[in-house]
């Protein structure tokens, strides 16, 4: 019994253990890079792997090694040779040769085509237009390149939400070097963009509310082209997006003044990084400094931006009076449905009132306002019509009730006179 019993345990063990030494060469072939050259065996034996080096690589996922980068011959055994000009091998490039390196295959339409039909290839030509290509070709290696933005060696489409290049990481990315006073001060630019950024409408869109298609650092800076927008260009990449304000400003007799005077169109009212979501008080000369900056009590300019807003916020209080008026009658169980057809025409009336503001035309801010205006007071009327339906229907049921009441008690004494 006992040799019995300890031959169970024994080929209980050897089982075990088999099994252990199985999943492990499994796990390892599962772990094992996906291309076998020398160049990663010899680096991994060697502990010598890049740091932050990751499989999910788009350049791994395609098939390219070291080798696609840095050159020499991954199947040679001796390293000398693998890593001789000979083959090709280059290593790492100088941070000023760094564009050229990428660009090797970047800047080729042909080699690009490999992987997608429509890929651009002009990356590296709209670096060198941008601030830090310029200042790179000058020998400034402070500035970005490709790697400082992408990385090197875990380098993500930005599509992926783990790239250091997707939208919600993208003003992150560019805080690595914008955000450090010490490097900022030397070229005398401010290092808080990060900070005002996230306080601004299109920071919280993106980096809390996770809307992606709120602009970051590069929808409105350029992406390998970076560079500050200029005087003529700031209301064309605000109106990328905002188009009808481009459209009203650039047609106003404000645009050229603007221009004139060298002033940057949306931003000298809206400001750039730190942009607040607009609201009416801006037009406010008492108390918002927007307009009263430029023009004084008594000149032409102030009191005309008195009456836009006294006129805008005249249709914003109707539309929130309407809107109360609405809700009030679908609480009684009324007919509130022409109401809320006026209610969607009102509120596209205000929009529109708000965006005509940039026009800087009280004609045509008046037009659309009273246009809002007079529609509120119609459907204010409709909504008290429809209150007094119902009250006048209460106070007849109300009477309705006591008369039947009344003759209930009438015919309750007529049946007890006759029973007596």
């Amino acid at each position: 019994m006992n040799k019995k019993y300890l031959l169970k345990i024994c080929s209980l063990v050897l089982l075990f253990s088999a099994v252990t030494i199985l999943g492990k060469s499994t796990n390892a072939a599962q772990n094992a890079p996906k291309y076998q050259d020398e160049c990663i065996k010899c680096h991994i034996e060697n502990d010598m792997m890049p740091e932050h080096y990751t499989e999910n690589d788009i350049h791994w996922q395609k098939g390219l090694s070291c080798a696609g980068c840095h050159g020499g011959d991954p199947k040679e055994i001796d390293e000398e040779k693998a890593m001789s000009k000979r083959n090709g091998f280059v290593g790492v490039p100088d941070k000023k040769e760094v564009p050229r390196f990428c660009g090797k295959c970047h800047s080729n339409l042909t080699e690009m085509q490999l992987y997608q039909a429509r890929i651009p290839t002009d990356q590296e030509s709209q670096y060198y237009v941008s601030i830090h290509g310029q200042q790179l070709k000058l020998g400034n290696k402070d500035v970005a390149t490709c790697i400082d933005c992408h990385t090197s060696h875990e380098i993500l489409p930005p599509s992926d939400t783990r790239s250091t290049v997707y939208a919600i990481n993208i003003p992150k990315t560019c805080n690595k070097c914008h955000g450090n006073s010490e490097l900022m001060s030397k070229y005398n630019l401010k290092s808080n963009q990060l900070k005002e950024y996230s306080k601004s409408v299109h920071g919280i869109a993106l980096l809390e509310k996770q809307d992606v298609g709120a602009p970051a650092c590069n929808d409105c800076h350029g992406n390998h082209g970076a560079k500050p927008p200029g005087v003529e260009s700031i209301s064309h990449v605000c109106g990328s997006c905002h188009i009808n304000n481009m459209k009203y400003f650039n047609g106003s007799k404000m645009a050229k003044e603007f221009a004139d005077m060298d002033i940057k169109a949306c931003e000298e009212c809206h400001g750039y990084h730190l942009i607040n979501k607009p609201n009416d008080e801006m037009l406010n000369v008492d108390k918002s400094p927007i307009c009263s900056d430029c023009h004084s009590e008594g000149e032409e300019g102030y009191d005309e931006a008195k009456m836009i807003y006294e006129k805008v916020k005249m249709l914003s209080f109707l539309y929130d009076s309407t809107k109360v008026r609405s809700a009030e009658v679908n609480i009684k169980g009324m007919n509130n449905i022409d109401i809320e057809y006026s209610l969607k025409n009102i509120k596209q009336d205000l929009i529109e009132t708000r965006t005509l503001i940039h026009t800087f035309d009280t004609s045509k801010v008046f037009a659309k306002a009273n246009e809002g205006i007079l529609a509120s007071y119609e459907a204010i009327k409709l909504a008290d019509n429809e209150i007094n339906e119902y009250f006048n229907r209460r106070l007849g049921y109300g009477i309705a009730t006591i008369i039947l009441i009344l003759l209930a008690f009438a015919l309750y004494l007529k049946i007890r006179s006759l029973n007596n």
